[in-house]
């Protein structure tokens, strides 16, 4: 899979972040246990992972744990929002195209969670 995109310490495991960014709209990550071995790889940009970032409550810190790496992440200081977004696919595989958009305030909370559709896929005459 390459370099890794990220590597986080999470309790006693070493997560490496595969990202397939924009185009591959996935975000993998391999979890490995203190003694090297492999514990999982799990695909996480999907709805059920998504779910579990609840506005106002859920940390910067904890999306980049659900989520990895953004594929952008903005600082608009005049709306006083940190805005990161990744390229993922709603309802699955081969599902909508989305651009899922994760809106923080400057103390480290998600104040707004967003799917955005990204074009119908269809050629216009």
């Amino acid at each position: 899979m390459g370099a890794p995109a990220e590597k986080r310490q999470v309790g006693a495991e070493t997560w490496y972040f595969y990202s397939r960014q924009p185009y591959g709209r996935v975000m993998y990550v391999a979890r490995v246990a203190p003694d090297g071995r492999l514990v999982a790889v799990e695909q996480r940009l999907n709805d059920e992972t998504v779910a579990k970032i609840v506005p106002n409550s859920t940390r910067a810190e904890q999306v980049r744990e659900l989520l990895g790496p953004p594929y952008t992440a903005v600082e608009y200081r005049g709306l006083e929002r940190d805005i990161w977004t990744w390229w993922m696919r709603h309802y699955g595989d081969p599902g909508i195209p989305v651009e899922l958009v994760v809106q923080m305030s400057p103390d480290g909370v998600v104040r707004e969670v967003y799917m955005l559709q990204q074009g119908s896929g269809q050629r216009r005459s």
